[in-house]
C-alpha cells in the first residue's frame, strides 16, 4: 500500500517547527562543541603534570615555526658568514668543508621542522627529540670551530671565533628557548668547548676572551629560561582569555534562546489576546446590552424588586469586566510597540479639565477638594487625544480612590524649563512605600495600601500610563512618601508643542 503524501498546507504549517528544531539542534550542538572547548583549555590550566606539558604542543610548534622562518635563514646567513671571514685564518678549504656540514644540517633542522608542523597540524602528538637532535648536530658542527682556532696565533681569529660562537648562542635562544632541552643541548657542548680553548691558551688575551665568551652563554641560558617562562605565562593567559571568549559565546547562545523563547511566548500571548478578545467581547456585548435593558425596565417594572438591583450588578460587573480587557489589550498592543497614536493638534489644559468634570462627582462623594493650576495661553501639542485623556483620567481616578476622606488634590497643568509642557497631580493620601514604587509600575503591580483598603483595580493603570507617555517621547515620574502622599506628573517634550502662527492678513488692492 503506497504511503500517504502530505498535503501542501499541512507542509507549510509544519515547516516553521521543523526549522526551529534543526536551530535547536545546531545551537545544542555548538554549546557542546564550546563546553568540551571550555573543559579542555581548563583541564590543561589545571594539569597535575604542570603547564609545561599541558602546553607542550604549542611550545614545540613555535621551535618549528621559528626554525623554518627568519630564523632558520639567519642561521644560515651566519654560517655563510664565519664561513667566508674565517677563511682568512684558516685554509679555505677547511672552512668550507665546515660551512657545507653546518648548512646540511641546518637543511635537515628545516625539514624535520616541516615534519613536525605537519604533524601538529594533524593534531598527532608529536615530542621535541627530533629537534633537539638537528640542534646538538648543529652544535657540534659549531664547537668544530674551537678545533680548527686553537692553533691560530693572531688575536683577531680568537675574537673573531668567540664572537661566532656568541652569535651562535644568541640564533639558538632567540629561536628554540620554547624547548629547554634544545637550548640546553647547544650551550653545554659549548660552554665545554670554551673552557677546553681556555685551558690550552692561557695567556691573558685568550683568558680575557675565552671568559667573555664562558659569561656570555651562562648568560644565555639564564635568558633562555626567562624567556620560556614568559612563554608559557603568555599560553597560560591566551588559554584564559579563550575560556572567557568560549563562556561569552555561550552567554550570547543562551542569551539568544531566552530572546527567541521570549519572543514566541509574546506572540503566543498576543495571539491568545487577540483571539480572546473578540471571544470575549461577544458575550460581554449581550451581557451589557440585556442588562441594561433590563435595568432601565424597558419592557415594563420588575415583578420583583430586587431584580432591578441583580440587573444594576451585572451591567456593572460587565462594564468592569470589559474595562479590564481593554486595559489588558492597550498594555500588551504598547508593550508589543503595536499602539498606534492616532496624533492631531490637541489643548493639554483643556483634556485635564474635562477630565476634573468627569470625576468631580465622585471627589464630592468623598468630601475632596480638587483644585487647578493652569499656566494661561498654553500653545496646543501634538498627540493623541485618546491617549492624552486615558492617561489624565487614569492618574485623577488613582487620586480620588486612594485619598482618604476630605483629601486634597491638586492638579497643574504648565510649561517645563526646556520648552515642554507638563501635568501634575498631587494629593494628601496614605503615599506608597520607597520599595513599592517598582511594584505598582508593574504590570498587575498593587501596592500594599491598596490591598490593604481593598480598592479596585487592575494594576495596569500605572504601566499603561508610563507606556502611553513613552511613546509621546515624554517622561514619567512618581514621587511618594508614606504619609504624606504622593505626584505623579509626565512631561511632553518640546518638539510636540506646536508654536501659535501670526494670522493671515489679506491684501488690500487698492484702486488707481
Amino acid at each position: 500500500m503506497p504511503p500517504k503524501s502530505i498535503p501542501d498546507s499541512v507542509k507549510h504549517s509544519m515547516s516553521p517547527v521543523v526549522t526551529s528544531r534543526r536551530n535547536d539542534e545546531d545551537r545544542i550542538g555548538q554549546r557542546r562543541q564550546l563546553g568540551r572547548n571550555i573543559q579542555s583549555v581548563r583541564e590543561r590550566l589545571t594539569s597535575a603534570s604542570g603547564l609545561e606539558r599541558s602546553f607542550e604542543s604549542e611550545l614545540i610548534r613555535q621551535f618549528a615555526q621559528k626554525s623554518t622562518s627568519a630564523s632558520g635563514a639567519l642561521l644560515a646567513g651566519l654560517i655563510i658568514l664565519v664561513g667566508l671571514i674565517g677563511s682568512v685564518w684558516i685554509p679555505a678549504p677547511l672552512m668550507a668543508m665546515w660551512a657545507s656540514a653546518a648548512l646540511v644540517i641546518c637543511a635537515l633542522q628545516y625539514l624535520l621542522a616541516r615534519r613536525v608542523l605537519r604533524r601538529l597540524e594533524g593534531d598527532d602528538s608529536t615530542g621535541p627529540n627530533l629537534l633537539i637532535i638537528s640542534t646538538a648536530l648543529q652544535t657540534l658542527v659549531w664547537t668544530g670551530l674551537v678545533l680548527m682556532f686553537l692553533g691560530a696565533g693572531e688575536p683577531g681569529a680568537k675574537v673573531f671565533m668567540v664572537g661566532s660562537l656568541m652569535f651562535f648562542g644568541t640564533a639558538v635562544v632567540l629561536s628554540a628557548y620554547t624547548v629547554p632541552g634544545a637550548v640546553y643541548v647547544a650551550i653545554f657542548p659549548l660552554l665545554i668547548a670554551l673552557a677546553s680553548f681556555l685551558w690550552v691558551n692561557r695567556d691573558v688575551g685568550t683568558m680575557t676572551i675565552a671568559s667573555v665568551g664562558l659569561v656570555s652563554q651562562i648568560f644565555f641560558l639564564f635568558l633562555s629560561n626567562r624567556l620560556y617562562s614568559q612563554a608559557v605565562a603568555t599560553l597560560e593567559f591566551r588559554a584564559e582569555k579563550d575560556i572567557l571568549i568560549a563562556e561569552l559565546e555561550t552567554a550570547t547562545i543562551n542569551s539568544e534562546d531566552a530572546r527567541r523563547k521570549a519572543e514566541e511566548a509574546n506572540l503566543a500571548k498576543s495571539k491568545f489576546l487577540a483571539a480572546m478578545s473578540h471571544e470575549l467581547r461577544t458575550p460581554l456585548n449581550a451581557i451589557l446590552g440585556f442588562s441594561e435593558v433590563m435595568k432601565n425596565e424597558v419592557f415594563g417594572p420588575h415583578a420583583a424588586p430586587p431584580y432591578r438591583e441583580y440587573s444594576s450588578d451585572i451591567h456593572a460587573s460587565g462594564q468592569h469586566l470589559l474595562n479590564l480587557i481593554n486595559e489588558i489589550l492597550d498594555l500588551s498592543r504598547i508593550e508589543a510597540g503595536r499602539y498606534e497614536l492616532k496624533e492631531e493638534a490637541i489643548n493639554l489644559a483643556h483634556i485635564a479639565d474635562e477630565c476634573l468634570h468627569m470625576l468631580t462627582l465622585r471627589a464630592r462623594g468623598k468630601s475632596q477638594t480638587i483644585r487647578q493650576a493652569v499656566e494661561p495661553d498654553l500653545p496646543k501639542i501634538w498627540a493623541d487625544e485618546r491617549a492624552m485623556r486615558q492617561i489624565i483620567l487614569n492618574l485623577l481616578s488613582n487620586a480620588v480612590k486612594f485619598t482618604p476622606q476630605g483629601g486634597d488634590i491638586m492638579l497643574k497643568v504648565g510649561w517645563t524649563a526646556t520648552g515642554g509642557q507638563y501635568v501634575s497631580i498631587t494629593d494628601n493620601g496614605p503615599g506608597i512605600p520607597e520599595n513599592e514604587l517598582t511594584t505598582v509600575l508593574s504590570s498587575f503591580g498593587r501596592g500594599s495600601q491598596a490591598i490593604k483598603t481593598a480598592e479596585e483595580g487592575s494594576g495596569l493603570g500605572l504601566p499603561i500610563v508610563k507606556g502611553l507617555v513613552e511613546m509621546h517621547g515624554g517622561v514619567f515620574t512618581l514621587k511618594s512618601k508614606l504619609r504624606v502622599g504622593t505626584e505623579v506628573s509626565f512631561t511632553i517634550p518640546p518638539v510636540r508643542v506646536m508654536e501659535t502662527l501670526a494670522a493671515i492678513r489679506p491684501e488690500v488692492r487698492r484702486l488707481a
